[in-house]
This record gives C-alpha cells, structure tokens and sequence, in this order.
C-alpha cells in the first residue's frame, strides 16, 4: 500500500484536539488578569491561557527532518509563512492566514501554560517561589500552542521554548537564546536517534533583530560562574511530547489537597491524575475503565508503570553517557521520558561525578541518576496520597509500591551493564573491576564502549579510548596494562561460558554502544558559527551525524565526530561546564 501523501501545514492544523483544555480546568482569575503575561499567583485551576510574544523578523534554522517523517508533515511547510508564523509566536496571525475555517475553537489561536511545584532530591522547594509557598513556579517561558491527535491515534502537544513570558516567570523575560536552543534541539533528537525516551524537536527559528542579555563565558576562560554579560540572538525552539505532564505537577495539585488549601483541591488533584492515566497511559487506561474499577487500582497501576518507565530511562541515560543535571521533580516527565535539555552534559572522560551543571551538585551527577530518578518517584507517591487518605491499607499498599522501587531501579541497570558489556547475565565482579578501571584510567566514555564492542582481546585496541594525561595511564604503564589485560581475560572467559556466536555479541554490543554523542566541545562549536555569523551549516552537519549514531558512517565524519575531548576543552567554561543562562 501506498504511504499516505505527506500533510500541508493547513492538513495538519485540522489533527487538532485539545484534551488538556477539554478535561482540565482554567485558573479562575485569568479573565481578571488578562493577557496573563506578568508574574502573579495562580492558586488554583489546571493552567492558565496566555498569548506567546511573537518573535520579531523571525529566520529559519532548522527543523527534524526525522520527526517531520514521523508525523507525516511535508518538509516544504518548513518554510512555509504560516508555520512559521504559527510557531513563533504568532497562531492567531498564521490560523487567519491559512483558512479561516480554523478559526477558534477548532483550532486554539493563543497558548496555555501550566504550574508545578519544586522538589530537589526529594525535598519539597518553597523558598524560590517568589511569593514562598509554590504558587509561582511553572512554564515561565514554555507556551503550549496546539495538541494533535492523529489517524495512527498518537498524541502529540507542541510547545514554544522562548515563547514570552506567562505568570509563572520569576522576572524572567521569557525568551531563550540561540545558543541554547541549538543545543536543545541537537540533544533532544539526538537522543531520539539513540533509542532514548524523549520529548522531540520540531524546528528551530531566531530573531537578528531582537537580542537578549544572559551571563556567559568568554572565550578561552576557565572560571567557573559566568565572568560577562552577552547580548546573543532570541530564538524559540518547538518541542513537542505527548504531554508535558511532569511529577511536579502532580506535587502541586497533592500539596494543595493535602493542606486543603481551597475547596476544590482535592477534586482538581484527581483531575489531573485522570487526564495523566489517558494522555501517558492509554494501554493501563483501556483496561481499566469499567465501573468496577476503583481510582485506587488506578493509582496502583499508574505507580507500577511508572516507576518502571523510569527505571528504564534512567538506564537509557547511563548506557548513552547522558547526565541530566538537575532532575528535580519539575523536570521529571510522567511519561518517563527525557524532559527540559539546559544543564545535560554528555560524559567524555569517564568520572562517576560528571556534572555539567555548576548548579547542580553531586547528587545529579552521571552515576547517582538512579538515586535522583527514585528521589523523583517518592514525591511521585506522596502526591497521590490524598486520593487513598480515606483508606490506610491503599496507602499501605502504594508504601509497598515505593518501597520496591530500588530493587526495580536495579534490576534495569543490572540488564543495562550487561548488555553493554555483551553478556547475557550480569556479572557483579567483571563490572565493579571494569567500573574502576574506566574511572582511573580515565577512558573516553562512548569511545571504550564502541571499541569494546569489537571484542578485543589486547589492551592495544583500546587505548584510542584512553585519556593518557589525566589519570593513572600513560603509554608504558605497566601496573594498569597487567590490570587491564587481565580484565580482558575475564570478561573473554565470561562471553565463552555463555557460548554465543562472537560476530552476533559484537553486532548485539554496537546497537547499544553509539559511535556518535553530542559532544560539548562539537555543539559549541555549531552554535559559535550560527550566532556570530548567521552560518546555520555546522547545526545541520551535526544534527545529520546525530541521527545515525551507531551507524560506522563515512571515513570524513569518523574523523571529524568519533574522536576525544581535546586538552585544550578540558576546564573550558560553557565546554566543560557551564550555567544554566539559556
């Protein structure tokens, strides 16, 4: 059967179905505080409609080629006056100019934000908010412009990163720069490409004409903090998911009930609980809607699938070298997928305390991910508990869920290591041997593992991978030779006890195992060009090696992609670390 032939812009538009809009309920205040572009309170309601500030002279940069296909959407609307208008920040202008059938309701000729609250580490965070009792945070820039339903049944909402302020900003203005935006767009496809459960990135567009000022780094120094300030180019990235539903949502609506802070709390709380179950759980949903079925199995079914998808993608972030960075609750999807891309680093020298993040702290560093992503999954239980108050064996048994989740947590890495390693079953010892000698060594974290994956049997097929200054190696290095020769051994012997074919194992290992990450050094090296001089080439080259990275790829792109961190990157802020200014 011939595919379906790719949508119009216009095609597209009549996909729209707003469920969030449709089962929520709207802050109750907003009329009174329209156009809801300045901080306030929002005490209560699921979100709040507020128009994006369209960027000024907008410039295209980039869209997903991948993710077009995906939907079906024809690549020609990329360029396409309406798109663009609709997704910088103009809908109301683009609905009007591609047919005035679209016209409100049918499609939404504005946006929506939504509140969450704060937990880090599993902490509740109040002293942030601006008004010191969780009403202020939420999407202080993202702007939601438009949820679609396709034929296929799948969902998908469209949000505006940098698209204005709304009453959740803090005093910030609302944009996002080209700088991060790039990075956010090559990251979040990239990790798409890798098999990594992700919001995506639909298209990329800059304004030259209007300039926001962020602290940065100049060039060549190694402060840590931020030593200027830099008026860089405004830009608006669209991501889209299936939803933006996060934990810290839940959080809000759960400290809202569980102080009874107005009449409605509880109901609202279940409303939102209700509309995660159908939006991030369709399948559990399906099965659980007869009557019979109480919003206790509901919450215990959502729980166990939960933690689950969130073991496995914490799993998923290990086995691809990615370091979140500040995964509080707020950036906790419910989905379980990758959500909110600003402080992630992707690990180059091997160090279990990778952090890119000044902010961030070792308890969001590379390997205590699984401790972060658990933390999460407690304020996830905590904020349910009001809808089992009325029954202490449900809320009993949703402590027991908790309670389980380390073991789950391990179980995914466990399966992870091992396969990393082409083994069937895990092995205890060969991975804490293995584990300390990539962190003394150091090794190149993507590079060990690909080389690995050829199954050498000498430790000279692995030395591209290691960081010869840096660590307890260096070419001649007898005592970490004998150590790692006789690791080799070990892990050998153990591939032959299970007896499977070497070519298969070595197939099996570079399908997990990328060739391909993206590297600090090589982003920055992107956005430099497209902000100082326009030149968008180096995004587009990069985001096409991205999209293929297991694949061997030519000899040109090995050359210029599959190879170390440079010395002189090493300590380099904004390459080596960096703040969050976006």
């Amino acid at each position: 059967m011939d595919s379906p032939a790719p949508h119009s812009f216009t095609t597209f538009l009549r996909y729209a179905d707003y469920s969030l809009l449709r089962c929520l309920s709207a802050d109750p205040e907003q009329a009174r505080h329209d156009p809801n572009k300045t901080i306030r309170q929002v005490k209560s309601g699921h979100y709040v409609e507020v128009l994006p500030t369209p960027l000024p002279n907008p410039h295209y940069v980039i869209h997903s080629q991948g993710f077009f296909r995906e939907l079906n959407l024809s690549e020609r609307v990329a360029s396409e006056g309406s798109f663009m208008q609709f997704f910088t920040g103009d809908p109301m202008g683009a609905v009007a100019a591609a047919n005035a059938d679209f016209a409100p309701p049918r499609v939404l000729a504005g946006g929506w934000a939504s509140g969450y609250a704060l937990s880090i580490y599993g902490r509740e965070i109040y002293h942030n908010c601006p008004f010191k009792n969780g009403n202020g945070y939420g999407d202080g820039r993202a702007i939601s412009v438009l949820e679609v339903l396709l034929h296929s049944g799948q969902r998908w909402e469209f949000q505006l990163k940098g698209g204005g302020t709304t009453p959740y900003c803090r005093g910030g203005d609302g944009r996002a720069v080209l700088r991060s935006s790039i990075r956010e767009f090559l990251a979040s496809e990239a990790m798409a490409a890798l098999g990594v459960p992700t919001s995506r990135a639909l298209c990329l567009f800059v304004s030259h004409s209007e300039t926001i000022s962020r602290p940065w780094y100049s060039p060549g120094v190694i402060t840590v903090e931020p030593d200027r300030m830099v008026d860089e180019p405004a830009a608006i990235t669209t991501r889209a998911a299936p939803s933006f539903l996060r934990v810290g949502q839940l959080e809000l609506f759960g400290r809202r009930a569980r102080k009874n802070e107005h009449p409605h709390a509880i109901e609202e709380l279940e409303a939102i609980f209700l509309h995660a179950l159908e939006r991030e759980y369709p399948d559990i949903a399906a099965k659980l809607c007869h009557p019979e079925v109480t919003l206790t199995d509901k919450v215990f079914a959502v729980a166990r699938e939960f933690g689950a998808r969130l073991s496995r993608l914490t799993a998923h972030w290990i086995r691809v070298g990615y370091c979140q960075g500040n995964f509080n609750s707020d950036n906790c999807s419910l989905g379980g997928r990758t959500l909110d891309y600003g402080p992630f680093g992707f690990i180059e020298a091997y160090d279990p305390m990778f952090q890119m993040w000044i902010g961030g702290g070792e308890h969001f560093s590379f390997m205590n991910q699984p401790m972060a992503a658990m933390a999460n999954f407690k304020m996830f239980c905590t904020a349910l508990v009001p809808l089992l108050a009325h029954d202490a064996n449900a809320v009993q048994g949703l402590g027991e869920i908790l309670e389980a989740m380390p073991e789950t947590m391990s179980r995914e890495m466990n399966r992870m290591w091992a396969k990393k390693m082409g083994l069937a079953e895990f092995s205890e010892e060969l991975f804490a041997e293995l584990h300390a000698l990539m962190a003394e060594t150091p090794v190149d974290y993507t590079i060990f593992w690909r080389e690995l994956s050829s199954l050498p049997r000498h430790v000279a097929a692995l030395r591209p991978a290691f960081y010869e200054t840096r660590g307890g190696y260096s070419k001649g290095s007898v005592a970490m030779e004998t150590r790692w020769a006789k690791w080799l051994q070990k892990w050998h012997a153990a591939l032959e006890r299970e007896g499977r074919p070497p070519a298969g194992v070595s197939e099996t290992m570079r399908r997990i195992n990328p060739k391909y990450i993206p590297r600090e050094w090589m982003m920055v090296e992107a956005y430099r060009s497209a902000t100082d001089t326009g030149d968008y080439s180096l995004v587009q080259r990069l985001h096409n090696v991205l999209e293929d990275p297991y694949g061997e790829q030519s000899e040109a792109v090995a050359a210029l992609y599959y190879k170390k961190k440079d010395e002189r990157f090493f300590d380099l802020g904004g390459t080596s670390h960096c703040s969050c200014s976006s």
